[in-house]
Formats: structure tokens, sequence, C-alpha cells
């Protein structure tokens, strides 16, 4: 992906949409009315031995001795006990995201940097990482062997490409000593084992720690929904009730019968620009079988110049038709910013544009209480519905081959990503870390901050959520799919023709990188896949 398509992701607070992003992420932490215990400052409730304190609820995410965040601060001061602990650990982070690292939420709380550094005597010293250049200077530091971080944040599905550098550590023997929980079914991560395969796995592996939740999510304008003059008309021109679109064929017509733009109305946003629309032609494309139209098959071969891939692209392609006549350059910007002023119906996004939007505090935007959430569209195959939304960038943090000290990085990601402090770093404003584990979405604090009316339909989305590619040639595999996809949008080429040369360049891809690499991340990579099928009525 380019940078300018990742920059628009992670650089809000830097860009054009600067004000914008400043203003909606005012004012809305939650104001607590019960006091805790914890309240008062350096008061832990009874049994816990670390966590904020300070405020209103700080008690939530205090943590005991047999919690992962209590083992965690305990094994790292043991390891200084023994004098087998650094200083300081160098964290190489997005500039987008320093800030709920740094900043303190709500007020009277100590940041988390402050935290971490009062309970373990260890400076975390973050270094930022501009926007779009993660995997680059990630990269950079590997090859010259330069050692300037201990651990590296970069997206997700880098994992196989860093794992096979040598560049990243395998993390399995630290997660069996320190049994972090992920999979734990009330506060761990949705779809337990798959859930942590999707996120923090490569070949059946650990090499990353979550800390992002990228999963796209769809929105739709409900002042438009429940209007009784368009519900009648869709009605009467469709022969059935206008809601939020259960299946792709419903979508298109929702959106179509939408779609004004001589009113300053698009039928809908979800994005079509290269570096980013792939995402969307992905939600088509793994909706086409029961439980899922995959990728590639169990002997490596592409599937996409087939059937499947023929209709998803076509698809892609004939929505332009709702869309804003500059879709194919459009990117986040321009997508908040025009759902913001009013100008589409239905949209699909990151999981914090209600976050952003519907917020009093931002004064420029005008769907501010007119916004509702929806699981993705899906297909009716054999008597069930398909439904399934797509992983996108989401950060992950690996820790270097090249640290000194790896435990007590590891040990510091098991804190950072464990559900108690990650719950209350999510809902802290100052950056783009978005909730993605159960305990996440039942959070008061997050869920002010995010919406009642969205958590649960983003918690529902994850569990139907499939990565994309995440193996060795990554972004080889993705740029040739994005090249062919926009050149069937613009139709240099048709959608047959789009499938077929993606086949031949993602064969030529997987000889380059080793077949039998690729089966073994094939196989391994379908442990992450959903299953959840829904009703087709219900």
């Amino acid at each position: 992906m380019s940078n300018l398509i990742r920059m628009s992701r992670r650089s809000l607070l830097s860009t054009g949409a600067k004000a914008f992003a400043l203003t909606a992420a005012a004012g809305i932490a939650p104001q607590f009315i019960r006091p805790g215990r914890a309240y008062a400052a350096d008061a832990l409730a009874e049994g816990m031995i670390g966590g904020p304190t300070g405020f209103a609820g700080a008690e939530r995410y205090q943590y005991g001795a047999e919690t992962p965040e209590g083992r965690a601060i305990e094994a790292i001061k043991a390891l200084k006990g023994a004098g087998k602990a650094p200083d300081k650990i160098v964290l190489g982070l997005s500039d987008g995201s320093i800030g709920q690292l740094t900043q303190p939420f709500p007020a009277g709380a100590p940041s988390i940097k402050e935290l971490w550094e009062k309970e373990t005597g260890i400076t975390l010293d973050i270094v930022g990482v501009p926007n779009g250049q993660e995997f680059t200077k990630t990269m950079q530091d590997i090859s010259t062997k330069g050692g300037a971080f201990d651990i590296y944040a970069v997206e997700w599905n880098r994992l196989g490409d860093l794992a096979e550098t040598g560049g990243i550590i395998p993390l399995d023997d630290f997660v069996s000593a320190h049994k972090p929980e992920w999979d734990d079914p009330e506060r761990g991560y949705v779809n337990g084992a798959k859930g942590v395969s999707l996120l923090n796995q490569y070949r059946g592996s650990t090499y990353g720690v979550s800390l992002d939740g990228d999963f796209q999510t769809w929105n739709y304008r409900t002042d438009l929904f429940n209007d009784e003059k368009e519900k009648k008309a869709f009605a009467d021109q469709h022969g059935y009730e206008l809601a939020a679109p259960r299946t792709w064929k419903q979508l298109d017509e929702v959106a179509a019968f939408f779609h004004r733009p001589d009113q300053g109305l698009f039928g809908c946003t979800d994005l079509r620009n290269q570096g980013w629309g792939y995402t969307n032609w992905y939600q088509r494309y793994v909706s086409m079988g029961s439980p899922n139209q995959f990728l590639f098959g169990d002997d490596g071969k592409p599937l996409i110049n087939s059937e499947a891939g023929f209709q998803a692209t076509q698809e892609y392609v004939d929505s332009l038709s709702y869309h804003s006549p500059d879709a194919i350059s459009w990117g986040w910007p321009e997508q908040y910013g025009n759902f913001a002023s009013a100008g589409a119906a239905m949209t699909c996004a990151f999981s914090n544009l209600p976050k952003f939007l519907d917020n009093k505090a931002n004064e420029g935007s005008k769907v501010t209480g007119k916004i509702g959430s929806m699981l993705p569209p899906g297909r009716e195959i054999d008597g069930q519905l398909v439904r399934r939304s797509v992983l996108w960038l989401n950060l992950s943090a690996s820790v270097s081959s090249q640290s000194k000290h790896p435990e007590a990085c590891y040990l510091l990601l098991q804190w950072l990503g464990s559900s108690r402090i990650y719950s209350w770093m999510t809902a802290n404003p100052g950056g783009y870390f978005d909730p993605f584990q159960l305990s996440n979405f039942a959070d008061p604090l997050v869920r002010e901050t995010y919406h009642d009316y969205h958590m649960d339909v983003v918690r529902d989305t994850v569990a139907r959520t499939v990565p994309t590619i995440n193996y060795p040639g990554a972004t080889a595999f993705h740029n040739a799919l994005d090249e062919n996809l926009v050149a069937a949008l613009t139709k240099a080429k048709t959608p047959e023709e789009a499938m077929a040369d993606t086949e031949k360049q993602w064969t030529r891809i997987a000889r380059r990188i080793g077949e039998d690499k690729l089966i073994s991340a094939v196989k391994a990579n379908k442990e992450a896949w959903p299953t959840v099928l829904d009703s087709v009525t219900g």
C-alpha cells in the first residue's frame, strides 16, 4: 500500500483534518457518578497490586497478582531483582497513536507511560515513527542491524514478512510462562483461539501482540432510514421495508435509492481508492462461499480467477454508480468529511467513525445523533446468511531480535495488551487504538467514547471478520490485486481479465517466496477465518 494511503489513516491529527479531529475528540470522556474506592490518589481497591488511580471507576483497570497484567508486573520485578531487566525499553510507535500512552485520561488519571514507569522503574522511551513508514523503518533497523528499537509496532499483516527475516522473535515461550489469557471467554479476544490466531500469530507461532482494532464496520444514517416518506417511497419501489441492508443485493438497492448527487447525497461511500478499496472487494468476495470463499486453496493455488472472483469484481465496479464521481481518489479524510457533512446514506469505515462524528463536541458534524451501526451485508447460501467483514492495517507490536532484554519487552506488551490496561487505553481519545477485546466492548468508559449502539455491532462484526493476506509477500499480493481492481474500475480491464491477471501475478509471487512456505502459511491462516453464520430471516 502506498504511504499516501497509510498516512490518510494514521495522520489525521497532522493533516488538513487536524482541527476537525481535535474538535471531535474533545469532551467525549464520560462522567461517572458513583465514586470508587480507587478515586483518591494512590488508593488501590482491596486485593489489587497495581493499576491506575485518581479517578472514579479506576478500580476497573486495576489488577491482582493472578491476572495477566499482575503477572507481567511481578515478573518484571523479579527480572529487576535478578539484575536482568533494562533501564529502558525503546518502543517505535506510529505518531498517530502515541497520545494514548502519553496523555492522562480521564481527568485525574496518570498516563499509561507514567503508570508503567512508576510500577516497574523502567523508562518507556517512545520513539515516534512517521505515519506510513512503520514497516520501512522497521526493515531498515533489521537490515542494517541498527538496534534502534526493542519493540516494533507495524501493521499486523506484516508479521509473516518480519518473521521470515528473523528480525522479530517468536514469543511462544514467554506466552507459555506468563499466561496472557488472550483467549479468556469473558475478557479476551472475540472468537477466542481463532481471534488470537487472527491477530497475534503466523504459521501457528505467536510473533505479535495486537494493540489495535481496525475492523471495518458499517454505518448508516438513522434520520434517512427512519423518515416515513423515505420508508414509503422505498417500499413502493422495492416491495420490502427500508432497513439496514442484510444482503449485498439489498445494500445495492438501498444505496441506489438514496443516491441523489444533485442534492449532495451519495448512496454509499465504502472506499474504492488504491491502497484501501480492495478491503471492500474482499467483503464481497469472501462471502461468496459458506462459511467462507477463500483466496487460496490448500495447495497454494489462487482461487480468485473464478466465478466468485468475477462476480465480486463486477459488483465492485457496478457499485461506483452510487458513489462520488471522485470515488477512485477518495481516502479516509474525504470519506469522514463527507459523512460528517451528511453527504452519504451509508459507509464502511474504521470503528472510530461514531466516536468522532456522533459527538456533540464536534460542532462541524451534521450527523450527531443520526448514526446507526449494522453488521456487514452478506449472501444467502444453503439457507443461511454469510456476512463477512475484513481487518485492515491494525498495529501489532513485536519484539526485535536485536533487543538485549526480550522477556522484559514481551512483559511490557502483555501488560499493554491485556484486557484491563487495554480497555483503559482504547477509551482514551488521544490516538487510534480501537477496541477489539470482549472486555473493551463491556467497559463503560469505552462504551461512552464509542457509543452503546455501536459497540455491540463492532463486537459482532469482529466475530465475522476475515484476515487480509498476512503471510510472506503480503504487500506484493495486495499490490497485484489492488492494481487489477483499479484497472477494472477504470474499465481498462474486464472483471474476468482483472482476476486472470491477478492470478498470474500471485502465482509468480508464490514461486518467488517459496510455494511450500506459502502452503504452510495458508493452512495456518485458515485457523483465523470465522465460521459464524446467520439466519436469513433473523
